[in-house]
């Protein structure tokens, strides 16, 4: 038994599993993470989760209770692109005849300061974005301004 003492002492290796596959496996787990990260980067800054991608106008809400109306050309991390841009103005009756409150879909660009039909949005300043209906009031005038434009 004496010389089976000695051998552990003397070689205590022999007794304990190797420890080999340790680092292969915390490399794979980092190119896995690395793998989600860019996977969700990509995928979700192409798509927006899947509605942003198609051509249908959006409404797009702020925070600072302005809503404009328009095709969401792109998302990233800090900003939106809007394009083809529309807004509501409400107005005041200029007749009696008239309804108290008109609301009107403005085409931007008219504006006095001369805005071009891009916004760049910061995403911090958005509450949400809204598919709109084909069939929708809006999405109607817009078709309507459209055909009286060509």
């Amino acid at each position: 038994m004496k010389k089976e003492e000695e051998q552990l002492i003397i070689n205590p290796e022999k007794s304990r599993p190797k420890r080999g596959g340790g680092w292969l496996i915390f490399i794979i787990i980092i190119l896995v993470i690395i793998g989600a990260a860019w996977w969700l980067k990509v995928g979700l800054s192409s798509s927006g989760g899947g509605t942003l991608a198609d051509d249908n106008y959006k409404a797009v809400f702020l925070t600072n209770d302005q809503v404009y109306f328009g095709q969401v050309s792109s998302i990233n991390k800090p900003y939106v692109i809007l394009k083809d841009i529309f807004y509501l103005q409400v107005g005041q009756a200029l007749q009696p005849s008239e309804p108290a409150n008109n609301v009107n879909l403005i085409k931007l660009g008219g504006e006095l300061h001369g805005p071009q039909d891009l916004m760049i949005i910061n995403r911090d300043h958005i509450l949400f974005i809204e598919d709109l209906k084909p069939d929708s009031q809006v999405v109607q005038a817009i078709t309507r301004y459209k055909e009286q434009q060509t």
